[in-house]
């Protein structure tokens, strides 16, 4: 099969075509106004180095992060929410609780629909399903009819208990369907049927609001396809690292939120399985943030909640949640375009803010004024400006000139060591976002291979690993495009939740058969239907009576009998005991949600690294280039990769220049190529030169 992957970022969009194992790839700016554009211009690009025509392509794959800045930056559609009476205000109490109780300036994400646009309903279910309150359907004609006369485009329904029951929210989705077809509806019971209402109604409200704007751009998308001749399947890349089709994607945005980072993970998850790594930090790292993750046993960290959008230092609570299937992993605003400056009080802040593509930094020449990360590598000396990716050429003088006006002359720095300064800072930003999300994760980095990724991190990956205690540094083919490559990895998959509260004790096999194969069903519809080869995954949400969080236990493939209760208990306490050391014999156990995730086997995916990078001549010479060991610019000799054959070495200090990034290796490290082509960087201790399989 002939492939191509896309990975539209902030400020760069990667390309990817696989023809027969062998990739061609491109990287091209993004283009904000029409995000469209410039994946077009990169799909070009691949089809012409690889020589196919486009009706010769078998199955595209798309991520894009057009979802995730649609809710950050409160760029979504006009969204109304009609909610059970009386439960108008659940998005605003949240938790009812401060996620900083001591920072009286504290301040979190405000919902994405305000309370003039929240309507409420009369009508109530109970939590078993049972309905209390008859749905009222002449308030429901007013409602439908503000609906139309305000021309909102998208409407978010959220009852009260409706994952137990959704019978009320779908008669209101009829009726608004047959007055007004043109509304976009989301109903809270099919994007998250699981009980905690803040979470199921937010989650609601962020599908609502992108989805008119992810319908149309998909469609926009699909249809420039099909003009240019790419007419095979596009599928898009899910939050949890899945392929889902374009008629799911256009249904449930929200699940696109992280896709470009998840494409990352997956690729470090398949790094880690084909060397035998099993303890890995995922790094990537591109022009507008760093993303890191947690790989052990070949398996990224999986979550089903995440927040988008924190408002204060980062902080878990600040934001609103998302409860959907996610990669877990931990993304800081801090990438190549990330823009440095010195507060009022002197300090040197790096980040979030990105120049993006559009100025773009300093060194791009296209009207950014701010210096950023970029800039300080080409300062250093890092970055070659003749090989930069992109098509872009750099501008020294505007990089050295940004630096000393906003950051060498506030600090009494020279633009060099100001330049250092605004690396140094983007580093321990990094490093300390790995050092919490290991803590909370309740892992160890000391032992681990960092994995990275991504145009900018192979640039910063050995300094991170010289501050997180990490050993080894691997940086594989195509690095500079790893999202894009990651995704032709991924599987077509679909996972439903559906919560169904009982005592494990006196648990209903026959009714979770049942809520299972229904599920079950509906995903293999989402999927294809009938005709293809599936396989199947369950868990179970348990937790021991009077806890206020579950864990995630594996639950059986095949439909649960006599002894399901000894099976699920079993279960429960062998994963218990390996989070947390201990189990607590004689507590009852509770199951509150179920899981069942689909995926199509006879889908094409590509489980091996990439094997071959495009070739770029460079005639090994020497660059001086700022050395933090020695505290001055120092020789470096500088090697082209295409150039470098498996089981080549080399010690630091050098730069490994490549088409679409540039790697590091500073004194202190040695390098080795490995079989596949990866670079493997080590940490100079004695004894330790063990290398991957």
């Amino acid at each position: 099969m002939i492939r191509i992957a896309s990975d539209i970022g902030g400020t760069f969009t990667d390309v990817v075509l696989d023809l027969g194992g062998v990739l061609h790839t491109a990287k091209v700016l993004t283009t904000p106004g029409a995000p469209e554009q410039g994946l077009l211009q990169g799909v070009d690009q691949v089809l012409r180095l690889a020589d196919v025509a486009p009706g010769a392509v078998d199955q595209m794959i798309h991520g894009t992060t057009l979802a995730t800045n649609a809710l950050i930056e409160r760029k979504g559609a006009h969204t109304v929410q009609i909610v059970t009476a009386g439960f108008r205000d659940v998005l605003e109490m949240a938790h009812e609780n401060r996620f900083d109780q001591y920072d009286l300036s504290m301040d979190r994400a405000p919902p994405l629909v305000e309370r003039a646009l929240r309507w409420e309903a009369p009508e109530r279910i109970a939590a078993d399903g049972r309905v209390l309150r008859e749905f009222d359907e002449v308030v429901a004609a007013d409602l439908i009819g503000r609906l139309i006369s305000e021309r909102v485009e998208s409407v978010a329904i959220s009852f009260l208990h409706a994952y137990a029951n959704p019978v009320h929210e779908r008669r209101l989705a009829d009726l608004i369907r047959a007055a007004a077809p043109e509304i976009f509806i989301t109903l809270s019971s099919e994007v998250s049927a699981e009980i905690r209402e803040y979470e199921r109604f937010a989650t609601a409200c962020a599908n609502a609001y992108v989805q008119p704007l992810m319908s149309r751009y998909l469609a926009a998308l699909s249809a420039e396809l099909t003009a240019r001749g790419v007419a095979c399947p596009l599928f898009l890349v899910t939050s949890g690292g899945d392929l889902t089709d374009l008629a799911t994607a256009m249904a449930y945005p929200v699940r696109l939120v992280e896709s470009g980072p998840a494409g990352g993970a997956v690729l470090a998850a398949q790094i880690a399985r084909v060397h035998g790594l099993d303890e890995v930090l995922a790094f990537d790292m591109g022009g507008t943030t760093a993303k890191l993750c947690l790989i052990d046993q070949g398996k990224p960290q999986m979550t089903r909640s995440f927040e988008v959008g924190r408002m204060h230092e980062n902080m878990k609570g600040s934001g609103f949640p998302v409860r959907i299937p996610a990669i877990d992993l931990v993304e800081i605003g801090s990438g190549g375009g990330s823009i440095a400056r010195v507060d009022p009080l002197g300090r040197l802040l790096v980040g979030p803010r990105s120049a993006g593509a559009v100025p773009g930094p300093a060194c791009y020449g296209r009207g950014g004024q701010s210096p950023t990360v970029t800039d300080a590598d080409l300062l250093l000396g890092r970055i070659d400006p003749g090989t930069f990716s992109g098509g872009v050429g750099l501008d020294l003088a505007a990089a050295r000139d940004a630096m000393g006006r906003d950051v060498a002359t506030p600090l009494g720095l020279s633009e060099t060591m100001g330049a250092f300064a605004v690396v140094e800072i983007v580093d321990e930003n990094m490093a300390s976002a790995a050092r919490v999300h290991a803590i909370e994760s309740g892992r160890a980095l000391s032992r681990r291979t960092l994995i990275a990724f991504g145009g900018a991190a192979p640039l910063h990956a050995a300094s991170l690993a010289a501050k997180l205690g990490v050993p080894h540094v691997l940086i594989p083919a195509h690095a500079g495009v790893g999202s894009a490559v990651g995704f032709l990895a991924a599987g077509l998959a679909f996972e439903q939740a559906r919560s169904l509260f009982m005592d494990l004790e006196n648990l209903d096999a026959a009714r979770v058969n049942g809520v299972l194969a229904d599920m079950a069903a509906a995903a293999r519809t989402l999927l294809g239907g009938e005709g293809h080869d599936f396989a199947e995954t369950r868990a179970a949400y348990m937790r021991y009576r009077g806890q206020g969080h579950e864990i995630t236990v594996p639950a059986p493939s095949c439909e649960l009998g006599a002894d399901a209760t000894q099976i699920l208990r079993q279960a429960f306490d062998a994963r218990y005991a390996q989070l947390f050391g201990a189990t607590i014999p004689g507590l009852p156990v509770e199951v509150l949600t179920w899981t069942v995730r689909v995926e199509r086997r006879d889908v094409a995916s590509a489980d091996r690294t990439p094997i071959r990078q495009d070739v770029i001549d460079v005639a090994p010479r020497s660059l001086e280039v700022f050395d933090a060991a020695a505290g001055a610019p120092i020789p470096y000799a500088a090697l082209s990769r295409s150039a470098l054959a498996p089981g080549d070495r080399h010690a630091g200090p050098c730069l490994l220049i490549e088409d679409q990034t540039t790697t590091v290796v500073p004194s202190g490290f040695d390098l080795e190529v490995l079989s596949d082509g990866a670079l493997w960087l080590s940490r100079q201790v004695p004894g330790d030169d063990k290398l991957p399989s």
